[in-house]
């Protein structure tokens, strides 16, 4: 069996993903920038703050600075909050999911979300006592499909669990994602909240969901299995 379960966040355990585009347009039409739904879905849902706020300046033709990255993340930081306060939902199944796999072992969460977003979102569903350690956007230099974030997650793991934090289960929604666990050596579990199946499984996906209450124990004992003999 797995020794710990990693989560990524957003499009995961909760539903904010429209909480984000609403917030990133907030920020950007004092700009003159016009954010679509579907560029956000399809060029820009892999990326942390930072690395969405750069690609979308970049591809309207600007040359934005570092300081200007981090302005705009922390103008968008309290419009994110004042939205999801009043928005936030989890996604069916997911705080049992947690709940779950704590009992079983470490929970660790990686995700290019802000500590902060990361946080009010365990509050809501009331498993932050189940998470044992969070990986941010604070933590990391790089976003998703880079396997920093996941790399610090096995860190973090390895302090309680040596060498068995190598044999941790990654559960992502996103492209990027699964491949920055992959790129981490990590088994990948991506569920179809946010991406088709097809495409999940083409970024090397080791199993696809259509929702989270198919990730049963019966299920990672058999994915476990197969991972140890592939």
């Amino acid at each position: 069996m797995f020794s710990a379960t990693i989560f990524d966040y957003n499009g995961v355990l909760v539903d904010d993903e429209v909480v984000h585009l609403e917030a990133f347009r907030d920020v950007l039409v004092p700009l003159g920038i016009a954010l679509s739904e579907r560029d956000y879905w399809e060029r820009y849902l892999g990326f942390d703050d930072a690395g969405a706020f750069r690609a979308i300046l970049t591809d309207s033709g600007r040359v934005p600075t570092d300081a200007d990255i981090k302005a705009l993340i922390e103008a968008k930081r309290p419009r994110y909050l004042a939205r999801a306060k009043g928005a936030l939902r989890g996604f069916p199944g997911a705080a049992a999911l947690v709940r779950r796999r704590a009992a079983e072992g470490p929970v660790v969460i990686v995700s290019g979300a802000l500590r902060d977003e990361i946080e009010l979102g365990l509050g809501v569903l009331d498993v932050a006592s189940a998470v044992s350690a969070i990986v941010s956007a604070e933590d990391t230099e790089h976003s998703k499909p880079n396997p920093e974030g996941y790399l610090l997650g096995i860190a973090s793991l390895a302090r309680s669990l040596g060498e068995g934090a190598k044999r941790a289960v990654v559960i992502e929604d996103s492209i990027a994602g699964v491949e920055a666990a992959k790129a981490a050596g990590l088994v990948c579990i991506a569920v179809t909240h946010s991406y088709g199946r097809e495409e999940l499984v083409r970024a090397g996906a080791d199993l696809v969901v259509e929702h989270l209450g198919e990730i049963t124990e019966d299920a990672l004992a058999a994915l476990a299995q197969r991972s140890r003999t592939a």
